[in-house]
């Protein structure tokens, strides 16, 4: 769609705009860092189509949602609806910044590309080529997840964008798709594709002290930006105001993280030929930053007591990636074991993006029962009655849910 058409009201589902907008939103912000990571003006380009596209879901949400307010009551319940249906925009605007540093060849040191792989899967875009033995095949029939590690996260057939993939989708030749996953898999899936060896980039030498720290500032800002996105819609999703105060929390320490980045930027500029080379770190850095602010606006109907609007519960679990809560059985294999032991994001698919423990236990960190455990990782122990909420695709959840045990999901 071009961003600068005429848009008129239609009858659409809100609940179909509040999905698409969201699996739009998380997909350009791996889009977006993948094409900084690539030095890609081809990703880069990508982003831009996605972020034209937004401008007009949003547009439409915020028409149906003026359509269905005809009392105080529907304007208390359909606020916060507004809000998300803004953030997503806003998160849609800040990839769509990250995007211009790449292709308006904005100033970003070599140091950001060899940081950036060890924060982003990795993601290609591969044309399926006319010979490929991809084509015309369906993707549950290619089983590419399980044979590979690899998804297909959208298709883009002729102009127009498929973000939610099925088993059922099949492959045509001249079909854009966006792959994600881990190296090895996305190489032999983008060879068999379009025919071509996968060349990953090299990665390039570090510079000053204090650039790398700034680097380094980034990395985590982008780390805490995604997981508070994951949380504001969980938080939705599950009507949690506990995780909702959690997202408040990567918020701020995003901020304090802002506010070191620019005093580290500031003293590599001192020591650097020609500072305004720093010129794309500073505008990744905002945009960034902006990505958590968006997250906030997400759960703040949660935080404000607003209780969640049905159809963006529903819209959330719709998704392309869709976010569960199961609880680990006292009979389940996961109980006294960690995340790394079972492996649970190679045997089920699923991420785990937070625990709760279970009131009145602790763990072996000695981290008091009750609380959530934000953003665990291979080290951390799981334990019977832990909360887990987790991100994936649905045959995931339902992998997930047999994982954890008997008790099923929460």
């Amino acid at each position: 769609m071009e961003s600068t058409g005429t848009v008129e009201y239609e009858p659409v589902s809100v609940k179909a705009v509040l999905s698409e907008m969201k699996d739009t939103a998380e997909l350009l912000i791996d889009l977006s860092y993948s094409a900084v990571l690539l030095g890609s003006d081809d990703v880069a380009s990508e982003v831009l189509e996605l972020e034209a596209k937004m401008d007009v879901l949003q547009l439409r949400a915020r028409m149906s949602l003026l359509m269905a307010c005809r009392s105080t009551e529907d304007a208390e319940s359909l606020a916060p609806v507004l809000g998300m249906v803004g953030a997503a925009e806003k998160i849609s605007d800040a990839a769509g910044d990250i995007a211009k540093v790449v292709l308006e060849d904005i100033g970003l040191p070599d140091t950001m590309r060899a940081a950036l792989p060890e924060a982003v899967e990795t993601l290609v875009r591969a044309t399926v080529a006319a010979d490929s033995a991809l084509a015309g095949q369906s993707l549950g029939a290619l089983n590419l997840e399980t044979e590979t590690g690899v998804r297909a996260l959208a298709i883009r057939r002729q102009g127009s964008w498929l973000l939610n993939p099925t088993r059922e989708t099949e492959l045509h030749a001249e079909d854009v798709v966006l792959l994600r996953g881990p190296e090895d898999g996305v190489s032999e899936v983008y060879q068999d594709a379009t025919g071509d060896p996968y060349e990953p980039p090299e990665p390039p030498q570090g510079d000053t002290q204090d650039l790398e720290r700034a680097i380094d500032s980034i990395v985590l800002m982008k780390d805490m930006g995604e997981l508070a996105v994951d949380l504001a819609y969980g938080a939705v999703l599950f009507d949690s105001e506990a995780v909702a105060e959690e997202v408040v929390e990567l918020e701020a320490e995003v901020d304090a993280l802002q506010s070191r980045f620019e005093a580290w930027t500031l003293r590599a500029a001192a020591d650097m030929d020609d500072p305004v080379s720093l010129r794309g770190l500073v505008h990744l850095a905002r945009s960034t930053e902006v990505i958590s602010d968006a997250a906030l606006e997400i759960s703040e109907g949660v935080l404000r007591g607003l209780s969640t609007h049905p159809v963006v519960a529903e819209a959330v679990r719709e998704s392309d990636e869709i976010l569960v809560r199961a609880t680990v059985a006292e009979e389940s294999d996961l109980a006294g074991r960690t995340i790394g032991d079972v492996a649970v994001k190679t045997e089920t698919g699923m991420r785990i993006i937070a625990i709760r423990r279970p009131a009145g236990e602790s763990d072996r960190t000695g981290r008091e029962g009750g609380e959530w455990v934000v953003s665990p990782g291979p080290e951390t122990p799981l334990m019977a009655g832990d909360v887990l909420l987790a991100k994936g695709t649905r045959t995931g959840g339902e992998r997930l849910d047999a994982l954890t045990g008997p008790s099923g999901r929460a």
